[in-house]
């Protein structure tokens, strides 16, 4: 199913109760939410100004009443920090230090995991479970050494580029480099099995998601993206990639990003990305001030607007191709300037569960989208490392070495 249009979402109130009801036992586990690009972004990591414990609309899309309200039990919070910095080891290492703030300061709310089984235990004690994702391989620096590390310090995946290739990756977005992966990126992949990090193939080219699946022992994550068949956009995952998770055991974690699930969306993107750029700003800025920039084209460009049937559309056809054991859901929350009707922020997920009721997806299928799928990803891939470590050490392979 491939379709052209969506309506929007006329879920029942009594839907919307039975989601609630769902969420209250199966979670939602989350791909992807840039809170600390934003906190870095609008106060420079002052969590007084932005306290999470109360409502921060409109400033964010996250805080904890939302998170709660929206049946959330598991977060992967990204530590993006941009490509084209200068140095991005130091950035991306105060973006971790963010979220160790962050769980100092909300312990009652938040729980540190780096673990499938961190991730029940934080269900059962009612807290949400707080994991951490890399989101660009330039955040290694090339260097195998660097990756270890950032596992040591808690993230537990790492999405092999943002929207510009890398030297041994190529990016969804950027013009073809290397052809997929490098030697060396086929060595980033195995080490990240050796570690028990999962690889994240959002952002990647389609090149580089095929050559990941054969280059990885471990199961893989698309931490927020949706599908290429629904919405014509690079950085969603052709179908004959989805048909290769049942093999693999990965999960497709669907994104709310209009730009990405609403073809109209696609055009209009493109022309306000441009005007961001003719006032000064970087594209995917969500200051203040740039955020002015984007109300102003709006007004005079009135914007496609994605609703949550938007979203199920995308998650029908992933369904179909790959199978319910292998989707999930990651937003992509304070990562965007705009979301879907009916996905305004963190609290919307009962919307889109709901939907989804109303299409006929079972009790049980919906448990495996928000939670289940998600927490065994991990897990397979921390059963993975342990195998691997007992056969072989640490690679202290470089780029030069293998790429020349």
């Amino acid at each position: 199913m491939t379709p052209t249009t969506s309506t929007a979402s006329t879920a029942s109130t009594s839907s919307v109760d039975q989601a609630r009801e769902l969420l209250r036992e199966f979670p939602v586990v989350d791909g992807h939410n840039d809170l600390p690009w934003a906190l870095r972004e609008q106060v420079r990591y002052d969590l007084d100004a932005r306290d999470i414990a109360t409502h921060q609309g409109p400033h964010l899309h996250t805080d904890i009443p939302r998170l709660r309200a929206g049946g959330v039990g598991a977060q992967y919070w990204s530590v993006f920090v941009r490509s084209d910095l200068p140095d991005p080891v130091p950035a991306t290492l105060e973006q971790i230090d963010c979220v160790r703030q962050l769980l100092a300061r909300y312990p009652r709310d938040l729980r540190p995991a780096l673990t499938a089984a961190d991730m029940t235990a934080a269900r059962e004690e009612g807290r949400i479970a707080s994991l951490m994702g890399a989101e660009g391989g330039h955040s290694i620096a090339n260097s195998l050494a660097t990756l270890r590390g950032l596992y040591a310090l808690g993230v537990r995946y790492l999405t092999l580029t943002h929207n510009d290739n890398v030297a041994w990756a190529d990016s969804a977005t950027d013009r073809p480099g290397v052809g997929g992966l490098s030697a060396f990126g086929r060595e980033v992949v195995r080490e990240m099995n050796r570690e028990g990090m999962l690889v994240d193939l959002s952002h990647v080219a389609a090149t580089t998601m095929r050559d990941a699946l054969d280059a990885s022992s471990a199961p893989v994550v698309f931490s927020h993206s949706s599908s290429r068949a629904v919405c014509d956009h690079p950085r969603n995952i052709p179908d004959d990639v989805l048909e290769r998770l049942p093999v693999n055991g990965g999960v497709a974690m669907v994104t709310f990003v209009p730009k990405f699930v609403l073809q109209a969306a696609v055009d209009w993107t493109a022309a306000a990305d441009e005007n961001m750029r003719a006032h000064g700003f970087h594209h995917l800025a969500t200051t203040p001030e740039a955020m002015k920039v984007h109300r102003a084209f709006e007004e005079s460009n009135p914007r496609p607007v994605a609703t949550v049937a938007t979203v199920a559309d995308h998650l029908d056809h992933m369904r179909e191709v790959a199978g319910i054991d292998h989707l999930g859901i990651g937003g992509d929350y304070d990562g965007t300037a705009f979301t879907p009707d009916g996905l305004k922020d963190v609290s919307g997920y009962p919307n889109l569960i709901a939907e989804l009721l109303d299409r006929g997806w079972s009790k049980p299928d919906l448990a495996k989208l928000t939670w289940q799928n998600a927490v065994r990803v991990l897990g397979a891939a921390e059963d993975v490392a342990r195998d691997l470590q007992a056969t072989r050490g640490p690679s202290n392979a470089t780029i030069e070495s293998l790429d020349g």
